[in-house]
């Protein structure tokens, strides 16, 4: 089992120790968040299941791939992933560029996590449909695979329409993977069929069950990361793994000041060690 580490959780005056402490201690991955912008309206900010805001305007904002591409100076081998990018919400040039540079200045270590997205408001006010983003983001993971593999690329499609351009320099990893997150059926479609995974929102065994069943039905195959906040032992993890997962972000603290003295006792517990990478 992997183990990854959700620096979003955190203040971010704390992510670089966090994500050195990570990397040294061996924990597998690092992961972001992101969001464009916020409106101060919150009329279409409420978060899918609850009655409440998910967003606050006040809360500050940082590109995920350029904070990931600093982080990946002060760091060796963690993986830097987002949970998950707005990949839709830019031309596909933007965030294929983005995934490509983190790619080359972090020696292969990006994973690039995308979604289509809950909250309408940053859609308007970037002035981009909010109903087309699931075609968006398809059509642009299609862009961006071509991009980063291809000599030159040219494109007509539905929500994009381009002449022939080269892009360079590509990726390092022959393919930088894409993990599709959100948990509706398009989501799990896009995950089975467009991607190379899925990311969950956060789970306990027993409910991200159904989510799997329905993964495997549509006939994905590729990598499952859960959000698994709430490990009970070390015995867990091989619960989760034959269930498919083969990757936990984890959550060990209970208070973010205590986040690195909480990866050391968890590496300790868990057995993840330099060597295990």
């Amino acid at each position: 089992m992997k183990f990854g580490v959700p620096l979003g959780l955190l203040h971010p005056a704390v992510w670089k120790d966090v994500a050195v402490a990570a990397d040294e201690l061996g924990f597998e991955s690092v992961w972001l968040p992101e969001h464009l912008v916020f409106a101060t309206d919150l009329s279409t900010a409420v978060y899918p299941g609850t009655s409440d805001p998910g967003i606050k305007p006040s809360t500050p904002l940082f590109d995920a791939p350029a904070y990931l591409c600093w982080l990946a100076a002060h760091t060796s081998r963690v993986r830097l992933g987002t949970a998950v990018h707005l990949f839709a919400l830019r031309h596909p040039f933007v965030s294929a560029r983005a995934f490509a540079t983190l790619d080359v200045v972090s020696s292969g270590r990006a994973v690039c996590g995308v979604g289509a997205g809950w909250y309408q408001g940053e859609w308007d006010a970037a002035g981009i449909p909010f109903a087309d983003r699931g075609a968006r983001l398809d059509e642009a993971i299609e862009v961006a695979r071509r991009l980063w593999s291809e000599p030159v690329v040219a494109h007509s499609g539905r929500c994009y329409t381009f002449p022939e351009v080269a892009f360079e320099p590509k990726p390092v990893q022959p393919r930088l993977p894409i993990l599709c997150g959100g948990e509706s059926m398009a989501a799990l479609r896009r995950a089975a069929r467009l991607c190379d995974g899925w990311i969950s929102m956060p789970h306990t065994l027993e409910s991200i069950r159904p989510q799997l069943d329905r993964l495997a039905a549509l006939g994905g195959t590729g990598s499952v990361t859960a959000h698994a906040y709430e490990l009970d032992s070390p015995q867990e993890a091989a619960s989760w793994a034959a269930l498919g997962v083969d990757r936990l972000i984890v959550r060990p603290w209970r208070r973010g000041r205590d986040a690195v003295s909480a990866l050391e006792t968890f590496a300790a517990a868990y057995g993840v060690s330099p060597r295990a990478l």
